[in-house]
């Protein structure tokens, strides 16, 4: 017992590094080009895209050097290790793949109710590249680095929760540089911490980031936030279906462990 509670105070520790150096490379990259936009910085915004481009790499580099640092070569290919795991269950995919399907079967529905405006928003072919380059960088910080180590101190349910909020916090200069109004924000809410819960369902019943990066892609494969800022139904659809589908998905798995035990 005393051994273990400076290996989760470690573990804490390690978590809140990660979440400090992934804002901070991001941020750092990302807000000059925010504040350029509303004129509080000289120049055009056009040049500080590449900046901004590049802070997307912040998970990624933060997890990789905290691993390094913690755990040299060996810890560091376990940590991308993984990315390889293509095998997974058939649900596993369908769930990965369903949100984007449920959002476009919604907004099928609002439109024979009468909604004017698209029903998918799916990407050109060079934004299908961007979106899995994004897709790893991302997912290999929260849920290859972030979400094993809060899960094992707090529990997958408020793991996620947390790596939820954070994920939607760390987006705010995107959110700003692209005009998404931050008066979504309770939507904005209900869609990061139901697609964190959603993601680490998938991570769990998988073991697989290739799983949890191919779910991430499928968002940006049917992105409602290309409707915004000016039309906000599309993004409320789309949260909607992750809070609806994280909570039954994370709700199933605690209910089924207590039945497995007993069953032993």
């Amino acid at each position: 017992m005393d051994r273990e509670l400076p290996a989760a105070r470690s573990q804490l520790g390690g978590v809140t590094a990660f979440f400090g150096l992934a804002f901070g490379i991001t941020w750092t990259l990302q807000v000059p080009g925010v504040l350029a936009k509303f004129g509080i910085l000289p120049g055009k915004v056009e040049g500080y895209l590449p900046f901004a481009m590049l802070g997307i790499f912040g998970p990624l580099a933060a997890a990789a050097l905290l691993t390094a640092r913690e755990g040299g070569r060996t810890a560091t290919r376990q940590l991308f290790l993984p990315l390889t795991r293509v095998r997974a269950p058939l649900s596993v995919y369908v769930v990965a793949v369903a949100p984007a399907l449920l959002l476009s079967v919604l907004l099928g529905a609002l439109r024979l109710a009468g909604r004017e405006g698209p029903i998918s928003y799916v990407p050109v072919v060079g934004g299908v590249v961007t979106a899995v380059v994004i897709s790893t960088a991302e997912e290999v910080g929260w849920r290859g680095f972030a979400l094993p180590r809060l899960q094992a101190r707090i529990g997958a349910f408020a793991a996620s929760a947390v790596v939820g909020v954070l994920w939607m916090l760390w987006h705010i200069p995107m959110f700003l540089g692209m005009d998404v109004p931050l008066s979504l924000m309770l939507v904005m809410f209900l869609y990061f911490v139901g697609g964190s819960l959603t993601f680490t369902w998938l991570f769990n019943r998988s073991g697989s980031l290739f799983v949890v990066v191919f779910a991430h892609v499928c968002v940006h494969l049917n992105n409602s936030m290309r409707a915004l800022p000016g039309d906000a139904i599309p993004f409320v659809a789309h949260a909607i279906v992750y809070g609806a589908l994280g909570l039954l998905l994370m709700s199933a798995s605690t209910v089924r462990k207590p039945q497995r035990s007993a069953t032993l």
